[in-house]
């Protein structure tokens, strides 16, 4: 079965991701054609990129980016759930993206983004990281606005139309994680 996991892309006090994460699990449960697990990299504690080598070497030395590969290493797919700030994705969630590299390669991601313009800048950029890491985007994505699916921006009450949205952009991450699937080593 396809693993996907559902990546909290904040670290910041008081964050809306983490509610907006439980939400897109929430759905994502009463799917039958993945497993899905939370993953929050606040819980990971990573302290700015501090390999000396390049990720792309594989040679990690310190003992938290080896916990971030191996919590990473075993899913097919992610759904990045990114707040956009300043027109970009979060500094930590870029950060824990930058720790690893053939932890994610060949595999696919999709988007939930939110903000004032739904996140869309911030999962833009992410496309562009995830292309240099050898993953696959979906096109379908959830935009979520803090002014439309957020009570006085704060609280998560998102459009009942939005969980159409995220089921589209799990068929799709479903359908291509099963065929990238077939291009990584057993």
């Amino acid at each position: 079965m396809i693993k996907i996991a559902i990546i909290i892309g904040s670290t910041r006090p008081g964050r809306l991701g983490e509610s907006v994460a439980h939400w897109v699990n929430e759905i994502a449960q009463k799917r039958s054609d993945a497993s899905f697990e939370l993953v929050d990299i606040k819980d990971f504690n990573l302290p700015l990129l501090d390999e000396p080598m390049p990720p792309s070497l594989g040679k990690y030395s310190q003992e938290h980016t080896k916990v971030w590969a191996a919590k990473i290493d075993p899913f097919d797919a992610f759904v990045f759930v990114t707040p956009e700030y300043n027109h970009g994705t979060s500094g930590a969630l870029k950060n824990a993206i930058d720790f690893l590299y053939k932890e994610w390669n060949n595999k696919v991601a999709g988007f939930v983004g939110y903000g004032s313009a739904g996140g869309t800048r911030a999962v833009e950029q992410l496309r562009l990281i995830m292309a240099e890491l050898q993953v696959a985007t979906v096109r379908s994505q959830v935009m979520l606005s803090l002014f439309t699916d957020f009570e006085n921006m704060s609280v998560f009450k998102p459009d009942p139309r939005k969980e159409q949205s995220l089921n589209s952009m799990l068929d799709q991450l479903i359908a291509w994680s099963t065929a990238l699937k077939t291009v990584r080593p057993a």
